[in-house]
């Protein structure tokens, strides 16, 4: 098992940390052939002297329930964020962060991580799967949206604003995105390889 995908999904107060808070975050580490081995999720605090942005407070307004979740067993970010590092360290293989899209929800996490713990497992890079997508469909960035992405890639899974269950199925869809894009290289490596020994033969 060379590494772990940790799909992360962050519900936050507004658009950057420092200013704003995160809220809530959620993580599933999953293998490459979607097992999931972990979870791990925390509700904090807010950040002292840290404003709720009023777009983000407005669209919250009309997510009561996922509200009241992250606004539950409140824990102080650096209790949160240490336990998170031990989390990370304690799995059989070495983290990757995957998040879609990464540039958000890694610049939290990431921000977090260094404030509070003082390290990054993942060090500071991450996966995006919009990018992971763009590559895959053969499309501009802009058009690689979930719209954009064939159904088989997306299991039956609740897409709910709670960052555990975001982080859950965003990780599923990751995984089927990856063996699919696996399946097809190897494809491509088994006609190259017949073409080499028919190139080959007298």
């Amino acid at each position: 098992m060379p590494e772990i995908y940790i799909s992360t999904d962050v519900e936050s107060d507004g658009p950057i940390p420092g200013p704003h808070s995160m809220l809530s975050f959620g993580s599933a580490a999953y293998t490459a052939d979607k097992q999931l081995l972990s979870t791990f999720s925390a509700n904090l605090h807010t950040l002292p002297g840290a404003q709720p942005d009023p777009k983000t407070a407005a669209w919250w307004q009309t997510q009561p329930e996922a509200w009241a979740a992250c606004r539950t067993d409140l824990q102080d970010p650096a209790h949160a964020m240490k336990n998170y590092v031990g989390w990370l360290k304690g799995l059989p293989a070495r983290p990757v962060f995957v998040a879609y899209p990464a540039g958000f929800d890694f610049m939290f996490v990431y921000w977090y991580l260094m404030r509070f713990a003082g390290e990054s497992p993942f060090s500071h890079s991450a996966l995006d799967m919009k990018t992971f997508a763009m590559a895959m469909l053969k499309l501009d960035y802009r058009d690689s949206t979930k719209r954009a992405m064939p159904r088989r890639w997306f299991d039956k899974l609740p897409h709910t604003h709670v960052a555990l269950d975001d982080a859950i199925e965003q990780g599923a869809l990751f995984c089927n995105m990856l063996a699919e894009s696996r399946a097809a290289g190897q494809e491509g490596q088994d006609v190259q390889g017949v073409q080499h020994v028919q190139g080959t033969q007298p």
